[in-house]
C-alpha cells in the first residue's frame, strides 16, 4: 500500500525524530538522497557524467531551499558547475548557501542559466507552499519550461499543494520528484500527480515514528520550528490521508470461490440499468459484472431483451428491483433516463436493505432526495458531481471539482454519509472518515463511451461478493483501470474492448 501524509502529520513526525537526532541530520538525509538522484539522472542524460555538468538550484527560503542547496553542494563537490538563484535571498537558508558557496558554486540573477542547464533543482516552496506562487520565482519557472534541462522537484513540485493536489496558478512541472520520508497527497491527486513526473521516496527515518498508529507525540516541532498548537492530531489510520492500493493488496480483496461455493453463496448482484434509448449501457454493466467475481447477475429493466442476447449467463425480468428476486447488491442508474420508471427503479433498489451503486442517471435522480444509505456507492463524474452537492447544498462548478478533487469527492461523502467514487484523471474513493483512496492504473484511453458503465458493473459486483464500498469501487477502479491499458495498448479503445480485458486484468493481480 502507497500511502502519502498530511502536511500538519509530517511536520510533527519530523518535529519527533529531530529531537532524536542531532541537528541538521535529517535535512542532511534528505540533501543525501536528492543529490544521489540528480546525479543517476546526469549520468544517464546528455552530459553523460555529473563532471562538467550544469545545474541551477531555484533555492525559495527555509528547508526547502536548504536541501536544494545542500544538494547543489554535493554535485557542485563532484565537479558539477552549480548556480544558484535565490528567490527570497533575505530568507535563504545561511547553511545550505554557505555549503554551496564553500563547494565552488555561485549565485545567478539570470533565468536564462536555466534555459542552458542540464538539470534544474526546484527547492522554490516546500510542503508549507499554499496559493500562486509569487512573481519572482515565474521567469525561473518559466524559463526552466523552455529549456532542455531535466526538471527535478524537492519534495514536491513548487505551486502545487501538497495537501489536495491543487494548482491555482503557475507551477513547476517536474520530470523527477524526490520526496521524504513519505509521498504528499498532492503527489498522488491531479491535477498536482501531473506536474510530478516520475515519484521517487527517499527515506528520511520517518517510519521510526509513523508505526505507531496514532500521530507523533509532539505536533508543536516542526522541521523549520513552525509552531503547530497544542491539539492532537488524528490518532486514526497512522496520519495519513490518501492511500494507492497495489497489487498485492488488490490481490488480497479479489473474492475467490470455494470448494462449497456455489453461484448464491458467490452473490448475486442486481442491475437496474438502460432504456429504450439506451440499452447499451445495460449490456455493458451486466457483461463488466460477470466478470466481477459474483455467482450471478440478475437483470431488471426495459433492456432485458438485448440484455440476454448479449449475455445468456444473466437472469433478466422487464421489471423494476423489487420484483426482481434475492440479490446481494444492486446497481442502478447506467442510462436509466429520468422519467417516473427511473425514479421508481432507483427507489427501489436505494430501499432494499443491500450494498447499492448508483450512477449515471441515478445519480441525478439521488441528488434531488439529498441523502442515501450508509452501505451506498456513488460513482459521479464531475459533472454528476455537481449536481450531487447542489443536492446537499454546495454550490461548485466542474472545473471546480477537477482542480480540488479530494475536497470536492470528501464534502459528497459527508454530506450524503456514504462511499463515493469520484471519477476522473485521477479516481478519488472515500468514505465519510478515514483515508481516501486515488487509483494510479487509469489511462486517458478509458474516456471513452460505456467505460463508466463498465466500472458501475464490475464495482456493483464486487459488494455483491462481499467487499466493503471502498474496497469494492477501490479493486474496481484497479482493475478497470488495467484493463483499459490492455485494450488499448497505445491505440483508441472502446468499453466492449476493456470488458473483454478484465480476465485479464483479472489474472495479472493475483
Amino acid at each position: 500500500m502507497r500511502r502519502a501524509h498530511a502536511v500538519e502529520w509530517v511536520r510533527a513526525a519530523e518535529g519527533e525524530l529531530m529531537a532524536r537526532l542531532p541537528e541538521g541530520t535529517l535535512m542532511q538525509r534528505a540533501a543525501a538522497g536528492l543529490a544521489a538522484t540528480c546525479a543517476e539522472l546526469l549520468r544517464d542524460g546528455a552530459p553523460g557524467r555529473v563532471y562538467g555538468s550544469r545545474v541551477l538550484v531555484l533555492a525559495g527560503s527555509g528547508d526547502n531551499g536548504g536541501d536544494a542547496l545542500f544538494a547543489g553542494a554535493r554535485l557542485a563537490r563532484r565537479g558539477a558547475r552549480v548556480s544558484a538563484a535565490l528567490l527570497a535571498p533575505e530568507r535563504v537558508h545561511a547553511g545550505g548557501l554557505a555549503a554551496l558557496r564553500a563547494a565552488g558554486g555561485r549565485v545567478t540573477e539570470d533565468p536564462a542559466e536555466a534555459e542552458r542547464a542540464d538539470l534544474v533543482l526546484d527547492g522554490i516552496v516546500g510542503i508549507g507552499g499554499r496559493g500562486p506562487l509569487r512573481d519572482a520565482a515565474l521567469p525561473w519557472v518559466h524559463a526552466a519550461g523552455q529549456g532542455a534541462a531535466t526538471v527535478v522537484a524537492v519534495d514536491l513540485p513548487s505551486g502545487v499543494d501538497p495537501d489536495t493536489g491543487a494548482v491555482p496558478g503557475a507551477a513547476v512541472r517536474a520530470d523527477v520528484t524526490v520526496t521524504f520520508g513519505t509521498h504528499k497527497p498532492g503527489l498522488l491527486i491531479d491535477p498536482g500527480a501531473s506536474y510530478a513526473g516520475v515519484v521517487r521516496l527517499v527515506d528520511i527515518g520517518l517510519a521510526e515514528v509513523r508505526g505507531t498508529g496514532s500521530a507523533p507525540s509532539d505536533p508543536r516541532r516542526a522541521r523549520g520550528g513552525r509552531a503547530l498548537g497544542t491539539e492532537p492530531l488524528a490518532p486514526l489510520f497512522d496520519g495519513h490521508v490518501v492511500e494507492a492500493l497495489q497489487q498485492e493488496d488488490v490481490a488480497a480483496l479479489l473474492p475467490e470461490p470455494d470448494a462449497e461455493s456455489d453461484k448464491y453463496r458467490r452473490g448475486v448482484v442486481g442491475i437496474a440499468a438502460g432504456s429504450a434509448r439506451y440499452p447499451g449501457a445495460a449490456v455493458l454493466a451486466v457483461g463488466a459484472a460477470l466478470h466481477g467475481g459474483v455467482g450471478a447477475v440478475r437483470y431488471a429493466g426495459a433492456a432485458a431483451r438485448e440484455v440476454v442476447r448479449a449475455h445468456p449467463e444473466a437472469l433478466v425480468g422487464e421489471g423494476g428491483p423489487k420484483d426482481a428476486g434475492r440479490v446481494q447488491a444492486w446497481v442502478v442508474g447506467p442510462g436509466l433516463s429520468q422519467d417516473a420508471e427511473a425514479e421508481r427503479a432507483v427507489t427501489e433498489a436505494l430501499d432494499a436493505d443491500v450494498p447499492v451503486l448508483v450512477d449515471a442517471d441515478g445519480l441525478r435522480l439521488l441528488a434531488r432526495r439529498g441523502s442515501a444509505p450508509a452501505n451506498a456507492l456513488l460513482t459521479p463524474h464531475a459533472g454528476e458531481a455537481v449536481a450531487l452537492l447542489a443536492g446537499i447544498g454546495v454550490t461548485a462548478t466542474r472545473d471546480q471539482v477537477e482542480a480540488e478533487r479530494l475536497r470536492h469527492a470528501r464534502a459528497l461523502a459527508r454530506g450524503y454519509r456514504c462511499t463515493v467514487l469520484l471519477k476522473g484523471s485521477t479516481t478519488v474513493v472515500t468514505g465519510p472518515t478515514g483515508p481516501a483512496r486515488v487509483n494510479a492504473t487509469g489511462t486517458a484511453q478509458l474516456a471513452t463511451a460505456g467505460s463508466g458503465d463498465v466500472l458501475s458493473g464490475l464495482a456493483g459486483a464486487l459488494l455483491a461478493a462481499g467487499l466493503s464500498p471502498v474496497d469494492a469501487g477501490s479493486v474496481a477502479a484497479y482493475l478497470h483501470g488495467l484493463a483499459g491499458r490492455l485494450s488499448s495498448d497505445g491505440a483508441p479503445t472502446t468499453a466492449t474492448a476493456i470488458t473483454a480485458a478484465l480476465p485479464e486484468a483479472w489474472r495479472r493481480s493475483r
